[in-house]
């Protein structure tokens, strides 16, 4: 379908390696995914990006940030596009919204659905649409319907599609999703729930008390978050009123979270759980087992220019934590005698640190004995003002528009 002049031979080889490389980790793994990712020219929809940047198998290309270098748009890496596109099941024939736009993913889809199917690409920011309407035109791709809209908001004259695709960072369901979806049509979003970020592949299920999204996989990922009606932002709590420690709550904060204004000038309390985990192991169903078990869960940030060293998280951006009225912990890991694995621990700071510390090793404990390498759990997402006995689950969390259940499968 593409129509671009003969591409440089590095171009191609580099593609190939790219899909080469996703075939062999299981990234992709059907035929048609594996054969669009082929043919359309990835470094042609990110212009002025270096070939080795845009065909980098794993990291994203940022295509826009406002002011403050915050990234308000990006091409997603290979991996993810890959992932997103294998989680959406698209076949010939159908109609696609895409919510997000760029170009690449539209011509992706476009090639899925073929001439007998439809795509529609929307995202609120016309610079960003212009960009995708340039490229898909110089490509081969004028077919793709280009809409700069909110698309929180239901897209008008659409109707109904098989399939949704969610290519930015969402923390709710829009309504106007699930309304535009067939009734077992699929929903395919970076969801973002307590802090921690899944590509959920959602079906439509009819339950007793009426229509619900269930999960059928869910897999880790990152995202530039959504702008526009549905955007949300976590809140964050700097420990002792000071700007070196940040917690960050993404479903509001602590109850009273000056309980924590003492919590630093207790001496830190250090506890290696023996828990153990290969360098390279995904580690996601041990993240959800934090968020799902802990009530206080949120992320720690450290401002490096003013560490003072109180807290020692591994990754100072970002580190698993929890908060427990006057008192707060972290994770932490060290290498093995190996060198192959890294043993889990827990920092905790506060009068109770001894008791939180325990009861996250807890938690870590029963994640090995019961979930490591089991399934994740399953999600459900059901409308705002469902009561609380219809929804199963072993953790609900209250957004605008929906409440999203957590279950573990059986152990």
């Amino acid at each position: 379908m593409t129509n671009t002049t003969v591409e440089p031979d590095e171009a191609s080889r580099l593609r190939n390696k790219v899909v080469d490389e996703l075939c062999a980790d299981g990234n992709i793994t059907s035929s048609e995914v594996e054969a669009v990712m082929r043919r359309v020219p990835r470094h042609a929809f990110i212009p002025d990006t270096p070939l080795d940047k845009a065909y980098d198998t794993y990291a994203a290309v940022i295509t826009k940030t406002d002011e403050h270098g915050v990234q308000l748009s990006s091409v997603s890496a290979p991996q993810i596009q890959a992932m997103m596109l294998e989680q959406a099941q698209v076949k010939p024939g159908m109609r696609v919204l895409e919510i997000g736009s760029g170009g690449l993913n539209a011509a992706y889809l476009a090639e899925l659905v073929g001439k007998d199917g439809e795509v529609v690409t929307v995202d609120i920011d016309p610079a960003v649409t212009d960009r995708a309407r340039r490229l898909l035109d110089e490509h081969g791709y004028g077919q793709v319907h280009v809409v700069t809209a909110d698309a929180a908001e239901p897209v008008p004259d659409l109707g109904e599609v098989d399939v949704v695709m969610v290519t930015a960072g969402a923390w709710d369901i829009s309504p106007a999703w699930t309304a535009q979806l067939r009734q077992g049509g699929r929903l395919v979003v970076p969801l973002r729930m307590r802090g921690l970020t899944r590509s959920v592949a959602f079906t439509q299920v009819k339950g007793e008390h009426g229509p619900y999204l269930e999960s059928e996989s869910a897999r880790i990922c990152g995202f530039v978050p959504m702008q526009g009606s549905t955007a949300h932002r976590e809140e964050l709590l700097l420990v002792n009123g000071t700007p070196e420690i940040g917690l960050k709550f993404d479903d509001g904060l602590p109850a009273d979270p000056h309980r924590l204004d003492n919590a630093v000038t207790f001496p830190r309390h250090e506890l290696w759980i023996g828990v153990t985990v290969r360098i390279q192991e995904l580690i996601d169903t041990l993240q959800m087992a934090m968020a799902i078990s802990l009530p206080g869960f949120c992320t720690m940030a450290v401002d490096e220019n003013s560490d003072t060293s109180v807290v020692d998280p591994v990754n100072k951006r970002f580190a698993l934590a929890a908060v427990q009225d006057d008192t707060f912990a972290y994770l932490v890991t060290r290498r093995t005698e190996d060198n192959k694995h890294l043993e889990y621990g827990v920092h905790a700071l506060g009068p109770h640190a001894e008791q939180f510390a325990e009861k996250i090793a807890g938690v870590l404990r029963d994640w090995e004995a019961d979930r490591r390498g089991g399934l994740s759990p399953v999600i459900r997402v059901y409308p705002a003002g469902t009561p609380d006995e219809q929804i199963p689950a072993d953790r609900v969390i209250d957004k605008v528009h929906s409440r999203i259940s957590l279950s573990w499968p059986p152990a």
